[in-house]
């Protein structure tokens, strides 16, 4: 019982990483369009900034080299001091003033979320208890979806029309010196920004406390160390590992597709196809994550260990691809057909392919190369999502949200079919038990 309150205490707390991850996205993304406002950016500005955010390019590259770096030094040493970097990025956004200082903050933030999401997830895994570990992933995921419920309420409360608008302007012509209306309509989202630097200050003082995973520093301690390949050459080499790479790959690339493109652009989508207030999105997407928080808990953590995965994948995914059904052939100025896509949407991101993905990412390889694994992974699937951003823009300022919203459906059609066919069986073993078993040592 001693064990299994420490892991829950210690997944609380890496925990954080992921609300600052999904957090650093959607603050960028409630605000949108009034950074474009501010620096008159174009569609094509858009695309970049979700390009090397911590949505695509910028995590993609601190992945590969933070899952890296988590084997040879250890998870919470890496975890913890990218916290610091982090720090720096959200900084940098909150104080831009030019297009070109708010590229580097969005990448310097995304490269902070890429090399934390491996080093955090891998951690999480190894010291949880077998029959507790979906547990504890799902308590990281409902982490990851409190910070966009947490940041879109802000962003509703803190938006131009929204319940504190006017005392955000207020307080921004007091700060700024200014009574210029686009700079102090963009205020309430700086405030976001600082918010996410506060979240993280108190995530790197907790986190410096936590011990570092047993298993990791149990493999480095051992006297007799066999000699090992590099984790790289193993990876892309072992079938084994092909095959889980595969699986992987096919669910979250297919997936984060979609969650990515709305997880930056939906606001804008909103407000342009769907005629909505920053005010209205905000409040849309803030009800979406708040679905989400809630059967990230009820609906994966505790499940996840007690129900048929392969089901529970199936059931949930099957939601989102029924919510871009419904918000592509139904309409998204119809308000029954948004509210149901909300729904749908919120419902099936809290146990479907995002949840699975940080599951079984941690369960199906060795540990020595256990999160360069999932740098790789991440790597893969946004740095696709960097150039996805390019492409969705160019659709859906050229064809308009029907055809965007045709793709979508079609992209969680596939993500939905590979993961039933390739389920692992995994549920309430050890992770040495699951090497054994898959590598026969």
């Amino acid at each position: 019982m001693e064990t299994q309150k420490g892991s829950l205490k210690s997944t609380i707390a890496v925990s954080l990483t992921n609300y600052l991850d999904a957090g650093s996205i959607v603050a960028g993304a409630s605000g949108l369009t009034l950074w474009q406002n501010y620096l008159g950016l174009t569609e094509t500005h858009l695309g970049l900034l979700n390009a090397i955010s911590a949505n695509c390019f910028g995590a993609a590259l601190g992945a590969i080299i933070g899952g890296r770096l988590a084997d040879k030094y250890g998870r919470k040493a890496i975890y913890t001091r990218n916290m610091l970097i982090y720090m720096l990025g959200v900084l940098i956004i909150m104080l831009s003033g030019s297009f070109p200082m708010l590229l580097i903050g969005f990448l310097v933030t995304g490269i902070a979320v890429g090399v934390g999401v491996p080093s955090s997830w891998t951690y999480i895994s190894e010291t949880s208890e077998a029959n507790n570990r979906g547990r504890n992933i799902g308590i990281s995921q409902l982490a990851w979806s409190v910070g966009p419920a947490v940041i879109f309420l802000f962003g509703w409360l803190f938006s131009p029309t929204g319940p504190l608008g006017n005392e955000v302007r207020s307080l921004g012509a007091l700060i700024l010196q200014t009574q210029d209306k686009v700079s102090l309509d963009l205020f309430g989202n700086r405030l976001i920004f600082f918010t996410l630097f506060v979240v993280a200050f108190i995530a790197w003082l907790l986190q410096r406390q936590l011990n570092e995973s047993a298993e990791w520093v149990e493999l480095k301690t051992q006297k007799t160390p066999q000699k090992q390949e590099h984790s790289y050459k193993e990876l892309l080499t072992n079938i084994i590992n092909v095959k889980a790479i595969a699986l992987l790959v096919g669910i979250y690339l297919t997936w984060n597709f979609v969650a990515g493109a709305m997880g930056f652009f939906m606001p804008h989508v909103y407000e342009t196809a769907g005629g909505l207030s920053n005010e209205t999105a905000n409040f849309l997407q803030m009800a979406m994550w708040g679905l989400t928080s809630l059967f990230s808990f009820f609906g994966f953590a505790l499940l996840a260990d007690k129900v048929n995965q392969r089901f529970l994948y199936a059931f949930g995914t099957l939601l989102g691809v029924a919510a871009w059904v419904v918000l592509t052939f139904v309409g998204i100025k119809n308000t029954v057909a948004l509210w149901s896509f909300v729904v749908l949407w919120g419902v099936h991101a809290g146990f479907g392919v995002q949840a699975f993905y940080a599951l079984w990412a941690s369960e199906l390889f060795r540990a020595r190369y256990r999160a360069a694994a999932q740098g790789l992974m991440f790597f893969i699937v946004r740095g696709g999502g960097a150039i996805w951003s390019f492409i969705f823009t160019g659709v859906y300022a050229s064809a308009g949200f029907y055809t965007s919203g045709v793709i979508m459906v079609g992209l969680m059609a596939v993500s939905l079919i590979v993961g039933i066919i390739w389920t692992p069986n995994t549920r309430g073993k050890s992770l040495k038990q699951i090497s054994e078993e898959r590598y026969g040592i």
